[in-house]
């Protein structure tokens, strides 16, 4: 018969096990959008920790795998906030709107801390490895969802049918770009404003005469249980 007290601690065991990876995680999510990527390290996730050095490096065995995990965290908690949400809204150009809107909110709340996809590029963008490979792939992803979101609403009739797809999507990261560009590093007042601007001019560039107005865009809280295709 099998004792069930020593069962129970070997279920709890791993449960605390990944508790405390979660926390260190967490951590180093906070310290990566303050000083980078680049700035971590076992020892100062120890100190913020408040755990051993010993006891950080046993939950991940390298300085790189710390990074990659950062970078999964950081890609997880994006699809929760930007993508999931949008896919509430209807095919075409609600759900569109709402994806740029969520990661404009995202982004807005990242003009003071930072975004791990941004500062990550600059660090890594002449570094190969895995970790330049880990974050390529996450940007990758999210940006093949957003040209797919913009493909639907060029089938559903809501853009126009010579709109060209690609190019609607690289404008809308454009926009990211130069709103943190301008916003974080400029400190620019008027910056959110001219990005949702700029957004606006790019569907009223785009859109079909039976494009669905902006009002009718609402992409609720609840989360769709759909992962992004990854991009090879």
């Amino acid at each position: 018969m099998s004792d069930p007290v020593a069962a129970a601690k070997t279920v709890r065991a791993p449960q605390k096990g990944q508790q405390t990876k979660a926390v260190i995680i967490d951590a180093a999510l906070n310290l990566a959008a303050q000083i980078g990527l680049e700035g971590l390290s076992i020892g100062a996730l120890a100190e913020v920790t408040q755990m051993s050095k010993s006891g950080v490096f046993a939950h991940f065995g390298s300085r790189e795998e710390l990074q990659i995990s950062v970078v999964r965290e950081y890609h997880t908690r994006f699809e929760q906030e930007v993508f999931y949400p949008a896919l509430e809204a209807e095919r075409g150009l609600p759900r569109l709107r709402a994806m740029f809107a969520n990661w404009m909110k995202r982004t807005s709340a990242e003009i003071d801390s930072g975004c791990i996809y941004i500062s990550g590029a600059v660090e890594f963008d002449d570094r190969p490895g895995p970790v330049r490979d880990a974050l390529a792939d996450s940007v990758n992803t999210w940006l093949a969802a957003m040209y797919r979101a913009v493909v639907q609403a060029k089938s559903e009739g809501h853009l126009r049918a010579d709109a060209d797809e690609k190019q609607i999507a690289f404008e809308i990261h454009a926009l990211i770009l130069a709103l943190h560009y301008e916003a974080r590093f400029l400190r620019s007042p008027d910056s959110l404003a001219r990005a949702n601007a700029g957004f606006d001019n790019i569907l009223a560039r785009c859109a079909s005469p039976e494009a669905p107005p902006a009002a009718a865009t609402a992409a609720t809280a609840a989360p769709a249980r759909r992962r992004l295709k990854t991009v090879r």
